[in-house]
This record gives structure tokens, sequence and C-alpha cells, in this order.
């Protein structure tokens, strides 16, 4: 049974080889190049570019003018969902095709943004994107390495099981070394850079090369598009002295330097180093340059490449050649340290010891604001500008997406504490909250700009989330409000202040999670428990910048937000538990409010309507008009009630014009008549409330009286609808009789 299973791991280890073509002879690499050049002669950006679409993009809204979401971006098996930052996704991309377009990348791309916005991230899913795509048909990469065989092979002597291989001729002469068993290779010598195999074709023979592998008219249109390290660049040091040296040796003859190629297939790995670096701040130079120390395979050179002094680079700009290299908080190391990446972007070469290294990399960086402030204010700045694409990642000020942030990490919790319902609403809130400016009126048109003075931190995140509009206003303020929203969010996108700089990090929220996952004093992970820790960590103001900001008309209030959550908190959880108490439906307001707006429009209209029971034509139902008036407030002088009831025939037309075909949601149309109408109905269930409650106190010790059965009915209408658990339900319950029907 083991040899079966090992014969069976050895048949797919040996079909993956075998499909995946990992060593190629250099005519079996030009066939490959001549099924698929466009894939083959890509640089690094214009690879990284098509990795991207070749994983897809989601539209993210049926907004027309919503980005579409990078689907590389998505959760792996070796990186994390990046959550929202689709803006930034978006200016990764097309820098990426401009580089492409320009031949070379002359940019070092910077992501710059507060700490814990996700910019490390980014990249890591750009690197694990990058690893994947290597293993696919179309990303398929190759570089060479050098093969010299033993003297028997060279000399013309046995070619042993290759004898009927593509690297022989029908007579069994050997015409590529590539093939060769380790016991018939001498030495082996890699393309430490993983120079492209096409740099082996002459860089003057190269355009005429392609002609007459894909003819004149393709080739016309491909040649301009090409990468300039392609079409004009050439071998690195070591392989053009070995590439000179065999072809003296051999008069010339450029298939006989041709048989040492072995084409090889990279596969991008950041583990291994293969294409793909992570530089953290350090005070170095990323390369070396080295002499090849002599050893046994250096030895067993031919003697026309004994002579020759072969240096070797190393390092990580080497490493990541032809692939990504991070420089994870570049800003922290001092200037001098990295002044090389200004000649590196400008040129694509950079000097390593007696060398000048050829470099086809895509340079990526990371620092946070306060860093790049500093770097404003050197000298030099200007001019590293110029070699730098600067991409603002902000922190979310979104609560929904905020909230996605911490779904994995709370999921985690749930395999040890029960977590309750809303806590990672309750923990995006308190964040987003933290980073909202105050808007500035005077940046709005007069008939708005009042509104916007008014917009407390919990409106405006509200609004900036889902376009939820306060209650307080009337519905032709909310009209004008409503189009001015696109304006509210982009107030600040321009300063070098803008709204998502500062506030809570998505690190330190996670901190105060795990926190409260651990506090004793609390049965479930709940936003009971997150709100205890929220107070606590708000103390800590020596330690965090946003919670030393002042205090601007409730704005930047870090400690009041507290309550303003927990506010918020005991509104859902109100509507929740008495939806679940079961002894109403709460569409019977939609109900209420149709009723309404047919009768009250037949009163003004003077008309009468046809009882469907009685059959008879009958007036308004005046009663039900009254008790609506009366419960939302309605004005009471004849003229004000007359104006108040043609506007609302005049909000439910309005919303019929935008929602055209569409069945009226009075819901959302008259949002503060139904929380009245709400609020209405909970007062006049209080007492029945407050049984219910101390039934749950004594859970089992009134076993079959109707509170008790209430009680339990509740509980489980809440376990079954909305995820509570026993406790947490409790916990819920308790809570909202002593903080609001006490």
């Amino acid at each position: 049974m083991k040899n079966e299973l090992l014969q069976w791991v050895d048949s797919a280890v040996h079909k993956e080889f075998e499909v995946t073509k990992r060593l190629l002879s250099f005519e079996e690499y030009v066939q490959i190049l001549t099924s698929s050049v466009d894939s083959q002669l890509r640089g690094s950006a214009g690879y990284m570019a098509d990795m991207f679409d070749h994983f897809g993009r989601t539209k993210t809204s049926t907004d027309p003018e919503a980005l579409e979401r990078l689907n590389v971006f998505d959760a792996s098996t070796s990186s994390r969902k990046v959550i929202g930052q689709e803006a930034v996704q978006n200016s990764v991309y097309d820098s990426l095709r401009t580089f492409e377009r320009q031949g070379f990348n002359n940019k070092l791309i910077l992501l710059h943004g507060p700490n814990g916005s996700a910019k490390s991230s980014i990249i890591q899913s750009i690197m694990a994107g990058m690893e994947r795509y290597s293993k696919t048909p179309e990303g398929a990469v190759y570089s060479f390495n050098w093969i010299f065989p033993l003297d028997k092979i060279a000399k013309g002597g046995s070619t042993f099981g290759l004898a009927h291989s593509s690297s022989t001729t029908r007579e069994g002469k050997l015409t590529s070394f590539a093939k060769l068993s380790d016991d018939e290779i001498a030495a082996k010598i890699p393309s430490e850079l993983k120079d492209h195999p096409f740099l082996l074709i002459p860089v003057e023979s190269r355009g005429e090369f392609l002609e007459k592998l894909m003819g004149k008219e393709r080739c016309d249109r491909l040649w301009p598009t090409l990468p300039l390290s392609l079409t004009q660049g050439d071998l690195n040091h070591r392989c053009k002295e070995i590439y000179n040296a065999l072809l003296n040796a051999n008069d010339g003859d450029y298939k006989k330097v041709l048989m040492h190629i072995q084409v090889e297939r990279i596969f991008y790995s950041k583990k291994y180093r293969k294409g793909m670096v992570t530089i953290e701040p350090q005070l170095h130079v990323n390369a070396q340059y080295n002499l090849l120390s002599m050893n046994r395979s250096l030895s067993a050179l031919p003697p026309s490449l004994q002579s020759l002094n072969l240096f070797s680079v190393s390092g990580d700009l080497i490493d990541g050649n032809r692939g990504l290299i991070e420089y994870s908080d570049l800003l922290k190391r001092p200037v001098d340290t990295f002044k090389y990446l200004l000649v590196a972007c400008e040129t694509g070469a950079v000097n390593v010891g007696h060398s000048i290294v050829s470099l086809d990399t895509v340079f990526m960086g990371s620092c946070n604001e306060l860093q790049l402030d500093a770097f404003k204010e050197f000298p030099d700045f200007m001019s590293f500008k110029a070699r730098m694409e600067l991409i603002r990642v902000p922190f979310f000020l979104r609560v929904s997406q905020e909230k996605e942030i911490y779904a994995e990490e709370i999921k985690i919790i749930g395999h040890s504490k029960d977590v309750a319902p809303h806590t990672g609403w309750s923990l995006a809130l308190w964040s987003v909250l933290t980073r909202l400016k105050k808007p500035n009126s005077i940046n709005y048109p007069p008939q708005v700009s009042s509104l916007i003075a008014n917009l407390s931190p919990l409106d405006k995140a509200k609004l900036l989330d889902q376009g939820e509009m306060p209650v307080q206003i009337s519905a032709d303020d909310r009209k004008v409000l409503r189009s001015n929203l696109k304006r509210l969010r982009e107030e600040f996108q321009n300063m070098p202040f803008y709204e998502g700089r500062i506030g809570a990090s998505a690190r330190e929220i996670k901190s105060i999670l795990f926190t409260a996952a651990q506090n004793p004093d609390f049965p479930c992970l709940s936003p009971l428990s997150v709100l205890r820790e929220m107070e606590e960590f708000v103390k800590r103001t020596s330690e965090y910048e946003f919670l030393k900001q002042d205090i601007k008309e409730g704005y930047h209030d870090c400690s009041e937000f507290i309550q303003v959550v927990r506010n918020e908190y005991l509104n859902i959880i109100d509507r929740e538990v008495r939806d679940c108490i079961g002894l109403y439906d709460s569409a019977q307001w939609e109900e209420f409010i149709r009723k309404y707006v047919q009768h009250v429009s037949l009163l003004l209209k003077k008309e009468k309507y046809k009882n469907a029971l009685t059959g008879k034509m009958e007036d308004p139902d005046y009663p039900l008009i009254e008790e609506f008036e009366k419960i939302i407030d309605a004005p009471e002088a004849e003229a004000d009630l007359d104006a108040f009831r043609n506007g609302i025939i005049a909000q439910i037309g309005a919303w019929s014009l935008d929602h055209p075909h569409a069945q009226v949601v009075y819901s959302q149309v008259f949002p503060e008549y139904w929380r009245k109408l709400e609020k209405f109905y909970y007062q006049t269930q209080k007492d029945l409330l407050t049984k219910m409650h101390n039934a749950l106190l004594l859970y089992g010790d009134q076993a079959g009286s109707e509170s008790e059965k209430l009680a339990t009915q509740t509980v489980d209408n809440m376990k079954k609808r909305m995820g509570y658990t026993d406790e947490s339900a409790k916990e819920v319950i308790t809570f909202l009789m002593k903080s609001r029907y006490h």
C-alpha cells in the first residue's frame, strides 16, 4: 500500500513537471515564444498588470461611478482579503500600465497613509497574486542557466538516455546540454539576475528575429510596445562574459553557444526570494559584488572560461529582479541609503561594485504620513518626487467597510467564546467617528450650508456609509443634502490633513477587541464588553495622537463617541427585543402609513372611496387620519395642517419619480414618522416589557406563568432570528431595561 502511494505521488509530481515545462532547450523555448509572443515578451510592470486582469474585476455597486474591485485582493491561501481600498487598487493598476506604455518602470510606487491603513496588506496581496499567477500557463516566466557537460559528453561521447530526446538529432548527435542529468554535468552557472532568454539573441538581430517569427505586420505592431529591457537591453555582466568566451572558443558558432543554455521556468515566491523581496528599514545598499570562489564547479569549466574573472552579484535588488521589490517603511531609512533609487528608476540600472546591473523591477514602498511630511522638508525632495508615484491609502470612513475588517477576528474568537450580534458594528462605528472632520459650511452652496453645519458626527457617519439622512430634517432638505453627498465625501480629499488621516486604526481596534474577549466580567464578547474596554482605552491620551485632538463642535470627542455608540446600540436592541416579543409585526406601520396617505389624499381631493366590504361609497376615514397625525405630532393650525398634508402627498410623488415602476416603501419615504409610530407603540408596551424582564431574571422560578412564557418566547426568537445565545440575549434585555425602562 505504501509503495502504491509513493508511486502515485511520483506519477503526480512527474506529470506536473512535464506539464509546467520547467526545463527546456533554447530551441524548445523558441517554440513557446512562437505560440505566445505577447505573454512571453512582457516587462515586470506589464506582467503584474496582466496578473490583475487574469484574476478579474468585480463591480462593487450599481452606481456607474463606482470603482471596480480587483479580485486579486480577495482572500487566498497565502494572503488575507484587503477590505475596500478600490481607489488604491485602481491607482496601482493605472501606474503599471503607464510604465508599460513608457517601456520601463521609471517611478517607485509609494503607498502613504496612517499606520494600520492596509498599505503592507495591499503589497502582500499583490505578491501572493504573482505567486499564483506564475503557476498558470498564462503566467509562465522563464530565465536560463549555463550548462557545461563532462568532457566525454562535450567531445561527442555517449549521450546516455538522450538518444531519442528533443535534444538529439536522428543520428543521436547531441544538440543541447539542457536535459543532461546531474551526473553528466560538470558545471552549472545560473543567470543570477534571472535574465530573459530573449536577451540571448543579439540586440541588433532581435527585431528581424521577431519579424521572421511572427510576420512583419504583427511584428511592426508589437515591437513598439515591448519593454526597453528586451528591445535594447543586454545580458548581465557575468552572462555576457560567458557568452563572449563561448562564442570566441567556437569561432562564432552561435548554435554551439546555445547548446549550453538550459531555459528554466521561474515560479515567483516571496518566501524563497524568487523575484519578490521585502526590504525592511536598514542601513546598507541592497546589493553586493563578489568574486566567485574557485570550487569544483568552476574548475570544471572549459579552459576558455577558466581565465575569466567571473563576479557574482547578490542581495535584495538581485533577488527581486524581474518581479517586485517592496520597501517597507521606506522613509524610516536615512535618505542617503536609498538615493540610488533615483538612478535606478531613471535609468533602470544601478552600480554594484565594478558592474552596472540592469533591472526590470517594479519598486513599491510604504510610509506613514508623518514620515512623508518630514521627507517633504528635505532639500532633495523634488528630485525624489519626480521618481515617485504617491498613492494615498486612508482609513475607512464607511462603517460597513470598517466592520468587515474585524469579521475574521470575531469569527476566530467565536470558536472559544460566544459572540453577540453587533460587536463588529460597535467597533466600526466608534473607529469611524474618531476619523471624521467637521464639515466647513463655506465649502457648500448657500441652500445646503446650514444643513451641513448642523450635521453631528453620527449624522455624517450615517450619510457617508449608506446615505442615510438625518431624521430631524424635512423631505426637501433631504433632497438637497442628497444632491451634495458627493461633495461631502470629497470635501477634504485634496488637503494635506485629509479626512481619514487621523483617528483610531484597525490595529488599535483589534487590541480593544481581543482585550474585551478576555474580560471575565462578561459571559460573552458583546458591544457591552467592547464599550467597557473603549472607556479604558481613551484614558491613554499620552500614547495616541488622535486622542489629543481639540474637540470641535462634537467632532474628535472620542470619549463622547462611546456614549454615542451606546445610545445607537440601545436603539437597535430596543427594536430587536420588541420585534422578538412577537406581539406585533412591524409591517403594520407600512400599512398604517399607506392607509393614512390614501385617505388624506381623498380628503384633499374632496372625494369618497368604495368600501371593499360593504360596496358603498364612503367618506375618508377621519378617525384614522386624526390618530396618525396625533401620534406624529402634526401641526394643529388649519393652514399649517393643510400644508403638512399637501407636503405628504408631494413627498410620495417625488419618491415615485425617483423610483419609477417601484412600489412605494413608506419606511423610506417617511423614516421620521415610522420611528414615531414605533416609539408610540413601545411606550404603550412598557409594562409588558417590565414583566417580561422580571420573569427573565427569575427564569424558571415561575414556570408556567404568562410572563415566564413570554420571556422564553422572546429569547428563543432572538436566538433563531438574530443569532443570540441565552447569555447574550439575557444580557441585552437586562441592559435595555436598566438603561431605558428603569
